[in-house]
């Protein structure tokens, strides 16, 4: 139960950034990624925040032994790039382009009763059972 608690505060507070920072209008993604159109930069304050305090924030952290509510971490520990990695960011960084919505911002603009947020959201699911259907057909 605490474990939940502490998920749905994360996903609140995460939620509220998003909609704050308008990650949730796909307007404004849209408009941050036509670099060379009527570009808007003010997106690229809320990255620059994210990463510092994400670099930051993972110094301090990763110092503990141990997370609060897990007995250790759960890192990845892939290394290099590979054709699978490269084709998924290419599938995501178009999806973005796209829609103007990642993952986050269309849970987020849910909660907005966006409905291209839910065909968003829905199609990210339909990418999930897709990969799943491939890996499991071309990996035996």
């Amino acid at each position: 139960m605490k474990n939940n608690m502490m998920a749905l505060l994360a996903g609140i507070v995460f939620g509220l950034g998003l909609s704050l920072s308008q990650m949730t209008n796909p307007n404004k993604v849209l408009g941050f990624l036509d670099v060379t159109g009527n570009w808007d930069a003010s997106l690229a304050f809320v990255m620059i925040g994210a990463l510092l305090v994400t670099f930051f924030g993972f110094k301090t952290i990763l110092k503990r032994e141990a997370p609060i509510n897990e007995p250790n971490f759960h890192l990845a520990n892939k290394q290099q790039l590979d054709k699978s990695l490269l084709l998924g960011s290419a599938i995501f960084g178009i999806g973005w382009g796209l829609s103007g919505y990642c993952p986050g911002p269309a849970v987020a603009a849910l909660g907005l009763f966006s409905g291209e947020a839910l065909v968003m959201v829905i199609s990210i699911y339909a990418g999930f059972w897709a990969n799943k259907v491939f890996m499991d057909k071309f990996s035996k």
